[in-house]
C-alpha cells in the first residue's frame, strides 16, 4: 500500500422576489426522518425536512440494484425556481457568463470568485444592482487546467496570493484587495498532482485547496481514479483518495488522511479549526449504499476506501483484503443519501441568517446517477453544536428537479457573502443563485 497506517486514529416555485411558503410548513420544529424512512428521493426533498442516517440503518450490499440513471437535463421551466425556507428569497444573480461554474469563494472585500472549470478560467463577480444581478463580471485568469479549488493566502483581511487548484497542479497569483484581473502570470506551487483517470464511475478531476487556521498547512484533496480499484495493484491510485498536506510554498509534507474516496469540498471549521470534507463515496453496491458523507478529518485518519466503508463494513469486491485496517476505519460525522454527489461545503459565519444558523455548514449536492430514484440536486444545511455535527442534515435549497424526474439545475458551489447572504453555483443552468434572508 502507498498509505501510512494511522496510529488511531407541496412543490412551490419561488419567484425572484420570493414567494412566501405556508407558515404551517415551518411553524413547528423540523421534521426528522430516521431509520429506513431517512432514505428518500428528490420527491421528498423540501426545505426544512431533516434526516438522520446512522450506521445501524445501512442495508446489505445489493449490487443487482445498480443502475445508470444520470440526470436527464432540461431547460428550466418558466414556473420553476429554487425553493428555500420561509423568510428567505432567491434571486438569479448571474447567468450566461459561464461554461461550467463550479466552486465559488468570497474574497475578504466581498468579491465572488468562481471557478469556470471547463472554460479553464476563474471569474470575479462584484456587487448587486437594483435587479439583483452582479454589477461587474471579469475574467481574473484563463488558460487554466480545469480549475476548481480557490484559496486566499495568508488568512485574514489582506491576502497576498490567490491559490488555484488545477486538476494536475496548484498555481498562485499575486493578489491585492480589489483585483479583478491577475497582475502577473501564475506561479506553479505544486507542479504535479495525480490527474485525469476514467471519466465515469471514478475519474475524479476536482482538486480543492484550503489552508489550516494557523496558515502553516496547505491541504489538497485528490479523489480516487476509479470506483473500487485496489491501490495495491493499480499504480494510478498513488496519492489518490487522499488529503495531501503541503507547506504554503508547495513542499510535500505527507498524506494527511487517506481512504477518502473523493473529498470534493474542503473547509476549515471556524469553531474548532478542524479540516472537514464533503465526500463522494463508491457506487454499484445498491440504491442505498454507500452513503456520501460530511465529516471532520483526523490527522493520519483512515476512512475506509476501497476496502471498507462507513466503519468496518467490508466491500465484497475486495473481501479479505487488509484485515488489519478494519478496526481503524473512522465513521464519518454525517451520513448523507447514497450517491448524492456531495460537492463544495462551507461554514456559515455571516450575521444575516437567523441565529440558529450560526456555525452550521452548507453543502451542495450535485445529484445521483447510480440510483433508481434520483436524490440530491439541492443544497443542504448541516446543523452544528459548538462546532460539532449533530449527525442530521436538512434540506435547504430544493426544487431543481421537475415532478417527472427531469433535472434542470445542479448545485455545485456554496459561499457566504460578506453581508451574510448565500451564493450557490449551478452548472445545470450555468448560473449563480443568491439566497437572502428577509424575515418575511
Amino acid at each position: 500500500m502507498n498509505r501510512p497506517l494511522p496510529s488511531l486514529l407541496p412543490v412551490l416555485a419561488f419567484a425572484s422576489i420570493a414567494s412566501v411558503l405556508p407558515l404551517s410548513l415551518y411553524a413547528q420544529s423540523p421534521k426528522t426522518l430516521t431509520g429506513q424512512a431517512a432514505f428518500t428521493d428528490y420527491s421528498q426533498e423540501h426545505p426544512g425536512v431533516r434526516r438522520h442516517i446512522t450506521v445501524a440503518d445501512l442495508p446489505a450490499p445489493a449490487p443487482e440494484e445498480s443502475v445508470d440513471n444520470g440526470a436527464d437535463m432540461v431547460p428550466r421551466p418558466d414556473n420553476a425556481w429554487p425553493q428555500a425556507p420561509q423568510g428567505f428569497k432567491v434571486e438569479l444573480y448571474a447567468q450566461g457568463d459561464f461554461q461550467q461554474p463550479r466552486l465559488i469563494l468570497t474574497a475578504p472585500n466581498g468579491d465572488l470568485f468562481v471557478a469556470d472549470s471547463a472554460a479553464g478560467k476563474v471569474k470575479v463577480l462584484r456587487g448587486v444592482n437594483s435587479d439583483g444581478k452582479a454589477t461587474t463580471t471579469e475574467t481574473f485568469a484563463s488558460g487554466l487546467d480545469h480549475p476548481f479549488g480557490i484559496a486566499f493566502y495568508p488568512n485574514g483581511p489582506n491576502p497576498k496570493w490567490i491559490y488555484v487548484a488545477n486538476t494536475t497542479s496548484v498555481v498562485r497569483f499575486p493578489y491585492k484587495e480589489g483585483d479583478l484581473k491577475a497582475t502577473a502570470a501564475p506561479q506553479t506551487i505544486v507542479p504535479v498532482l495525480p490527474g485525469y483517470a476514467q471519466l465515469r464511475g471514478g475519474g475524479h478531476w476536482t482538486r480543492d485547496v484550503v489552508f489550516s487556521k494557523d496558515g502553516e498547512r496547505m491541504f489538497i484533496s485528490v479523489g480516487s481514479g476509479s470506483n473500487i480499484d485496489d491501490p495495491d495493484t493499480h499504480p494510478r491510485e498513488f496519492h489518490r483518495a487522499d488529503v495531501l498536506e503541503y507547506t504554503p510554498d508547495g513542499k510535500f509534507v505527507k498524506i494527511y488522511a487517506y481512504g477518502i474516496r473523493n473529498c470534493v469540498g474542503e473547509a476549515i471549521n471556524p469553531t474548532t479549526g478542524q479540516l472537514w470534507c464533503s465526500t463522494n463515496e463508491r457506487d454499484v453496491l445498491g440504491n442505498n449504499l454507500v452513503p456520501d458523507y460530511i465529516t471532520h478529518i483526523e490527522e493520519g485518519g483512515f476512512y475506509g476506501w476501497p476496502y471498507y466503508y462507513i466503519g468496518g463494513h467490508p466491500d465484497p469486491r475486495l473481501a479479505g483484503k487488509h484485515p488489519e485496517l478494519k478496526s481503524k476505519v473512522i465513521v464519518p460525522d454525517v451520513l448523507l443519501q447514497p450517491h448524492f454527489a456531495s460537492l463544495e461545503m462551507t461554514f456559515y459565519t455571516g450575521k444575516q441568517f437567523p441565529a440558529a444558523y450560526d456555525g452550521d455548514a452548507f453543502a451542495a449536492e450535485h445529484g445521483s446517477w447510480n440510483r433508481s430514484k434520483r436524490a440530491g440536486y439541492e443544497v443542504i444545511r448541516v446543523p452544528m453544536k459548538n462546532g460539532h455535527a449533530t449527525g442530521e442534515y436538512e434540506d435547504f435549497l430544493t426544487g431543481f428537479v421537475r415532478a417527472d424526474g427531469k433535472v434542470w439545475g445542479r448545485p455545485v458551489g456554496v459561499a457566504v457573502a460578506k453581508d451574510g447572504s448565500l451564493f450557490v453555483s449551478d452548472d445545470g443552468t450555468k448560473s449563480i443563485w443568491h439566497v437572502i434572508y428577509t424575515g418575511k
